[in-house]
């Protein structure tokens, strides 16, 4: 994975619109702005280049629904030739580093298992969301939508899961050698330790990647029986964010859910499943000493962005560096494997 290098001029409406997203994502920008600049996206894509052109010279790009002030002086510049003010001030602002160390693993890991699109929860289309990756130096990535019980997060029936992977497939053919899109979700652990998708529909997947969003200050015994189980489903290849909690964030903060630890990381070694370092800020999950016991346990991991639009990618420079700073070997990690181990690892035979 790279940063993206700054844009100079001159630059496409469109590339300069996407490149204005893309950083808004990143810094963690609101929710508003960022759908401004991604719908301005969407309404010039169906446009013929002549007719934009023309529309800046007649100072009619306005009155194109979902075009604002902001996104027109954006366009207008870049139809002019120009470096777009609006996209200068983010890259000057914003396109740094997002932290200082592990750079090597940030270079190292190619892949994500953990990742969401407009079909639950995530901003962007699917086609977005490879795009930004592939402009990333990324060489696969899973799609792991949401499961149907979460339905404040638009969940996956199996019928629309189904349906998905017709376009998983659709996509990734057209993709050639170029990348590698492989089919996902992020199935949620039941009370029980069951998980919330039918067993004929996880088999139909690639890498399923699970954890538990409700009940999260359920009891220390039960939550650990709860997540033994998980972990123990043939099925089950990742633990996601194992703590459920959240450290910063406009969604506040949230403490870490009680279980045993080690029970369930000895699980997840003895049943080849990875612990996920969730690279998020906000969840930073799960903390330093729980990655020290995974990694003394014997236990794979999974640096994943848990990116919910394009911008959010570049976020597993926050894991790559934890995962460094703590001595986790680099073949240990998942996402540093190619598409043929991750495969052959994930569903063996």
């Amino acid at each position: 994975m790279r940063s993206l290098e700054p844009l100079q001029a001159p630059v496409y409406p469109v590339e300069a619109l996407r490149r204005v997203g893309f950083l808004l994502e990143r810094s963690r920008q609101h929710s508003r702005r960022v759908e401004a600049f991604r719908g301005a996206v969407t309404v010039l894509r169906d446009l013929d280049e002549g007719e934009v052109r023309q529309r800046v010279e007649d100072g009619t790009i306005t009155e194109l629904k979902g075009i604002g002030t902001s996104t027109a002086g954006v366009i207008e510049q870049a139809v002019r030739g120009e470096l777009p003010d609006y996209l200068a001030r983010q890259q000057e602002e914003h396109g740094g580093p997002l932290v200082e160390g592990g750079e090597d693993y940030a270079a190292a890991i190619i892949g994500d298992c953990h990742l969401h699109s407009d079909w639950s929860d995530g901003g962007s289309p699917i086609d977005e969301m490879v795009l930004t990756a592939v402009e990333l130096g990324q060489e696969w990535m899973v799609l792991t939508d949401h499961s149907p019980r979460l339905r404040i997060a638009g969940g996956l029936s199996a019928q629309r899961l189904g349906q998905q992977l017709q376009l998983l497939a659709a996509i990734d053919d057209s993709l050639g050698d170029a990348f590698t899109l492989m089919s996902g979700i992020e199935v949620d652990i039941l009370d029980d330790g069951e998980l919330d998708q039918t067993p004929e529909m996880l088999d139909r997947l690639d890498l399923v990647t699970a954890s538990v969003h409700s009940k999260l200050k359920m009891a220390r015994a039960p939550m650990t029986r709860r997540m033994v189980a998980a972990v123990s489903n043939p099925r089950v290849n990742v633990l996601g964010h194992c703590t459920g909690r959240l450290v910063t964030g406009s969604r506040g903060t949230r403490p870490q859910s009680d279980f045993d630890a080690r029970a369930v990381f000895e699980a997840c070694a003895e049943h080849d499943v990875a612990v996920e370092i969730n690279s998020r800020p906000e969840r930073c999950d799960p903390p330093d000493e729980l990655v020290a016991l995974a990694l003394e346990i014997g236990c794979l991991f999974a640096v994943d962005s848990d990116a919910h639009a394009p911008g959010q990618l570049e976020m597993k420079a926050y894991g790559a560096e934890r995962a460094e700073r703590l001595g986790v070997p680099l073949d240990r990690i998942v996402t540093t494997w190619d598409a043929d181990r991750l495969r052959a690892w994930a569903r063996p035979g």
